[in-house]
């Protein structure tokens, strides 16, 4: 067959067939068969590179035009975010694009047009994705359910890994016009919060929030009386004293992390909080106890406050 002239590339089992044509290949060396596999309409791999996520990404963007970048629900995995579970099973390719005539038309890839005077764009190991702020709007206009929309925020503005901030969030759902679904999401803006841990941890504020109590603070710490650092508490209302913990999976099998809750829980009822702990069930299956729970904390607080006052 002769030699196959590979373009030098960042990830070199991985290249165009144009780009492999220009460099001396022939259309016979990049027939597919044993060695080559064809990912994309006009892509080559190597057979057995193993294509992943970022690789299938890499393969595609060896054929894509500039003002073109990965987005939805690839551009949230390329960033590290949870995706909503009603998108969980879509590993097709999506990628956006301002200009009509730039939308990529192979199977296995969506190709999106965006209308907005603007396009977000950042580079996450050398490929074109859109910004956290404009996946966000990307994705949440299509989410039906209010309450996925506040997840998705909260997901891309973890506690020990931020990717925007409520302002950025804003800032780019107030400039999308014309968008269905928009309206919505700027909405639900306001109802998001930084720093928080988990998926569970959002849907326990909302089912809270939802049942008209106050909103509780996230993720704070709770200091001793002569400043040393207690615990940092999920969700808590600081002037009534109440902490509420998720527990998930993580405290069942991590031993040494659930003595170390139990301790500090301790700790914190002694110093005067009432601590509520939740589990999976209270929120997925029984929320209106959990709001009761949490009602009755605030109105014994509320009682003591007053005989106290």
């Amino acid at each position: 067959m002769g030699e196959l002239h590979i373009p030098r590339s960042p990830e070199p089992v991985i290249f165009s067939v144009a780009s492999a044509l220009r460099s001396g290949s022939t259309p016979e060396q990049l027939r597919v068969g044993e060695d080559l596999v064809a990912p994309f309409h006009g892509v080559r791999a190597r057979a057995g590179a193993g294509l992943d996520l970022v690789a299938r990404c890499r393969a595609l963007a060896t054929t894509l035009d500039d003002g073109v970048a990965f987005s939805h629900v690839t551009a949230l995995r390329l960033l590290g975010v949870e995706v909503p579970w009603t998108l969980a099973d879509d590993d097709r390719l999506h990628v956006v694009t301002r200009r009509a005539d730039d939308r990529p038309q192979r199977a296995g890839v969506v190709a999106h047009r965006s209308r907005q005077a603007f396009l977000e764009t950042i580079e996450i190991d050398g490929l074109p994705v859109t910004t956290a702020a404009q996946t966000l709007v990307h994705v949440a206009v299509d989410l039906r359910r209010p309450d996925d929309i506040v997840v998705l925020g909260d997901a891309m503005m973890r506690r020990k890994r931020s990717l925007t901030t409520v302002s950025e969030l804003t800032a780019v759902a107030e400039r999308t016009r014309k968008v269905k679904g928009i309206a919505q999401v700027r909405e639900q803006i306001p109802r998001m919060r930084a720093g928080t841990d988990s998926i569970m941890e959002t849907r326990t504020r909302l089912i809270l929030v939802d049942a008209r109590l106050p909103c509780p603070v996230v993720n704070e710490v709770v200091y001793g009386p002569r400043g040393e650092y207690v615990k940092r508490v999920d969700m808590l209302y600081p002037a009534h004293k109440i902490a509420i913990e998720y527990d998930g999976d993580q405290h069942r099998t991590d031993r040494a992390q659930w003595r170390d809750d139990v301790r500090r829980r301790r700790w914190l009822e002694e110093l005067g909080w009432t601590v509520i702990v939740v589990v999976a069930d209270d929120v997925v299956r029984d929320p209106s106890r959990l709001v009761e729970r949490v009602r009755v904390a605030l109105e014994l607080a509320e009682r003591r406050s007053a005989l106290w006052a």
